[in-house]
């Protein structure tokens, strides 16, 4: 049986499995990222590889990447939480250690993928994912195809300037929809209200405060909502997708993709009669693994590996 080694690489860990072409996980585990730089990274990708050749027909390998990846030469531009990452071409490197086919794909577009492919999306030919959490990014797809743009920053929604943002003295940059309406951004809303301290809540401990009755978290979850609400109604009528899924831990709470609708539901009037919903993502921890593993098929089909 055809087997596929699969890594998804994180700031903290790097997860691994080995799949079938079904995206069955055969093996899977997970080893912390190393620190030491390039080559000690590398070498544990082999030392994985290496273990798992013999007993499983591996066809070659999948990574899912941080980063602004270029999926013809392999390297990864931008930055990450994993500065020895980016540079020269990852595929090239680990094809030339490993003998095997490699490929690499964002991790966003990973998740994204993985929804077209087996999740929330399988029956749309044209859908967004939007990832809310630290910031706001996503991807656009379309065929089973990431639209990547021609600086490879297709789908960085959070980069949108919001409404507000020509103030007399405010810097437009200062209000991104990521600096808006991300989840960083609604917690740091709350300690700001409540005089806390940078960093004292996270997300979960607003929602919790919200559950308990606070009015401040209750204001700021309401404001969040219609933040989100505006940005998929500008992504809505911007580029007419068939589905718009929300990823990032905060979709895993159904009071949020049901805040977000009704929110989208008080913006339609006489003039925008589109409908506007969005659905949560299927996948979580396993999103960028399947996904990795789609492009690796789709990009080695013809070769019939």
């Amino acid at each position: 049986m055809k087997a596929y080694m699969v890594f998804d690489i994180g700031g903290t860990f790097i997860k691994y499995a080995v799949m079938d072409q079904a995206a069955k996980r055969l093996v899977s585990g997970k080893f912390p990222t190393p620190k030491e730089g390039l080559e000690a990274f590398l070498q544990q990708i082999c030392d994985i590889v290496k273990e798992y050749k013999d007993s499983y027909e591996l066809q070659g390998i999948a990574l899912s990447s941080p980063g602004a990846v270029d999926v013809k030469t392999g390297s990864i531009g931008g930055a990450s939480a994993i500065p020895y990452i980016h540079g020269g071409s990852m595929t090239d490197l680990l094809r030339e250690r490993t003998g095997f086919p490699v490929s690499i794909e964002n991790d966003a577009n990973c998740a994204a993928l993985a929804e077209g492919w087996l999740g929330a999306a399988k029956n749309a030919d044209y859908y967004i994912c939007i990832v809310i959490g630290t910031g706001i990014g996503g991807s656009i797809v379309m065929n089973h195809t990431i639209l990547r743009g021609a600086a490879l920053h297709g789908g960085e929604f959070g980069y949108m300037i919001m409404g507000g943002s020509f103030q007399a003295g405010k810097d437009p940059l200062q209000s991104t929809w990521s600096q808006s309406a991300s989840t960083n951004a609604l917690v740091r809303e709350v300690e700001m209200k409540k005089s806390l301290t940078q960093g004292s809540l996270d997300g979960e401990e607003v929602f919790l405060l919200s559950e308990a009755g606070d009015p401040i978290a209750q204001e700021s979850i309401a404001h969040f909502y219609k933040g989100i609400a505006i940005g998929i109604y500008n992504l809505k009528y911007a580029l007419d997708p068939e589905k718009i899924l929300i990823g990032g831990g905060v979709s895993k709470r159904g009071e949020v993709i049901e805040g977000i609708n009704r929110e989208l539901k008080l913006l339609k009037d006489e003039i925008s009669t589109l409908h506007i919903e969005v659905e949560a993502c299927q996948f979580d921890n396993d999103a960028n693994l399947i996904g990795a593993l789609f492009h690796f098929l789709k990009a080695h089909a013809s070769s019939g590996i």
